[in-house]
C-alpha cells in the first residue's frame, strides 16, 4: 500500500493508511500486532502500567481473571515491544500511571523510538478509578491538561484515549486541543449496541486534531460511517478476535475507496448534519438553509463565506462550471451525490472524481484556516 495515497502524518510519524489496531490490556502486544495487523496504518500496543500504583492495580485485576501487562521493568518492556513490531506500521504505546514522572520517562523513550505515546484516560474498572487511573482523568480536567502540557514538552507525539459521553465532549475536546495533544482516540459506545456516531461528529466540530474513531467497526460500512462523521482513522479491537482478517479487509476497502473518491473521510453534506468541512460542498448562500448557521459559528458572514470560497477557486479547476447551478464547481456538491450537470463539466474539463474531491478537501481546509472563529472556539 502506497504511503502517498494517504497523506497522513503527525510530527515525525507517518501512517500508511487510516486503519488502526486498538489497544486491549493483556492482549495487544507486538506478537499480536505482527500476527493480526501487519497491514495496519497504526498499531496501539498496551495498555502498559508504568508505576507502582498502576502495577498494583493491574495485579489485583489479574487476580480476579483479567488479562494485563505487568513488568518489573516497564520502560524496558515498552522499548522492547516497539522494536518488535515488524510490520512497518506506525506504533503507539497506551500507558497508565498515577505519576507524571513515569509518563515523562516513557514519553522520552517512545519519542526516541519514533513512536506515539497514548495516555490512557479510558479504562474504567473500579480499581482503576479509585487509584486515579484511566477514566478518572476525565473527572479531573486540570490534572489532565497539566499532564498533557508536561508530556508534550518532551516533543513526543501524544494521543489521548478516552470514552465519549462521560463528561461534556465538546469541552473535553477543546481542553485536550488547547493543552497541546496531537490525537484524540475516541471510544464511542452507544447505549445498548453499536457506535455513537454523533459523538464522533461532536468531536470533529470541536477540534481539528487528528481523530481516531473506535467502537463496533466490524466492516467497511461501519468504518465509512465514522469517516463521514470526521474520523481521520478508525481502530478495531475485539473485532479482530472475531475476524482475524478484519484489518486486511478494511485496508483493502479503504484503499480502493480512496483511489476512486480521493477523500476517504469526506463529510456528509451540511444539510445532512455534516461537520464544518462540509462547507466545501455548499452552494452559494442565497436562500435559508442549515448552511448559514454552520458558517456563522466560524464567524463568517454570507458575503465573507462566498468570497472565501471564490478566492480559493481562482486559478483552480473549480473555477470552471459556468453551466452549473451557481456558475462554478466551487459551489457543487459531493461526488457521491448524483448530478449530471456537475459530472458533465468534470468530463468536459478532464477532471476525475478523485481530483475533484481532493480540490474540495483543500477547499475545506482553506475555509477553516480563514475562519474568524477557530473550530476549537466555535459555538
Amino acid at each position: 500500500m502506497s504511503d502517498c495515497l494517504f497523506d497522513l502524518h503527525i510530527g515525525y510519524v507517518r501512517f500508511k493508511n487510516p486503519i488502526a489496531l486498538a489497544p486491549m490490556a493483556g492482549i495487544v502486544d507486538s506478537a499480536f500486532a505482527n500476527q493480526y495487523a501487519d497491514n495496519a496504518g497504526l498499531v496501539v500496543l498496551g495498555a502498559f502500567n508504568l508505576d507502582k500504583a498502576s502495577i498494583a492495580v493491574a495485579s489485583d485485576l489479574v487476580a480476579r481473571g483479567r488479562k494485563e501487562f505487568i513488568s518489573d521493568e516497564p520502560m524496558e518492556l515498552i522499548k522492547k515491544e516497539i522494536r518488535a513490531v515488524t510490520s512497518g506500521s506506525a506504533v503507539a504505546v497506551n500507558v497508565r500511571s498515577t505519576t507524571l514522572d513515569s509518563l515523562i520517562e516513557a514519553a522520552k523513550i517512545v519519542k526516541e523510538e519514533g513512536a506515539i505515546l497514548e495516555l490512557n484516560a479510558h479504562c474504567r474498572q473500579p480499581e482503576m478509578l479509585e487509584a486515579g487511573l484511566g477514566e478518572a482523568l476525565l473527572h479531573d480536567l486540570p490534572r489532565l491538561s497539566a499532564w498533557i502540557r508536561a508530556i508534550k514538552e518532551t516533543g513526543v507525539v501524544l494521543s489521548v484515549k478516552l470514552r465519549a459521553n462521560v463528561v461534556d465532549d465538546i469541552e473535553l475536546a477543546r481542553l485536550i486541543d488547547k493543552s497541546g495533544a496531537d490525537i484524540i482516540h475516541i471510544d464511542a459506545p452507544m447505549k445498548g449496541f453499536g457506535a455513537d456516531l454523533d459523538a464522533i461528529l461532536n468531536y470533529r466540530d470541536a477540534t481539528r486534531l487528528f481523530l481516531i474513531g473506535n467502537n463496533s467497526v466490524k466492516d467497511f460500512e461501519a468504518a465509512k460511517d465514522m469517516f463521514t462523521r470526521g474520523a481521520d482513522m478508525v481502530s478495531v479491537a475485539r473485532g479482530v478476535l472475531e475476524d482475524p482478517g478484519l484489518i486486511q479487509k478494511l485496508v483493502e476497502n479503504v484503499t480502493s475507496f480512496q483511489r476512486a473518491i480521493g477523500w476517504y473521510n469526506a463529510p456528509k453534506h451540511v444539510c445532512s448534519d455534516g461537520d464544518f468541512r462540509a462547507l466545501a460542498f455548499c452552494c452559494l448562500p442565497v436562500k435559508p438553509c442549515p448552511l448559514h448557521n454552520k458558517f456563522r459559528k466560524l464567524g463568517y458572514t454570507a458575503e465573507e463565506f462566498a468570497r472565501t470560497k471564490l478566492e480559493f477557486a481562482k486559478g483552480t479547476m473549480l473555477e470552471y462550471g459556468g453551466d452549473t447551478c451557481f456558475g462554478s464547481l466551487v459551489w457543487c456538491c459531493k461526488i457521491t451525490k448524483p448530478c449530471w450537470i456537475r459530472d458533465g463539466v468534470l468530463n468536459a474539463i478532464g477532471l476525475s472524481d478523485s481530483e475533484y474531491m481532493k480540490l474540495k478537501q483543500q477547499l475545506a481546509k482553506h475555509v477553516l484556516d480563514n475562519a474568524r472563529i477557530p473550530v476549537n472556539e466555535s459555538h
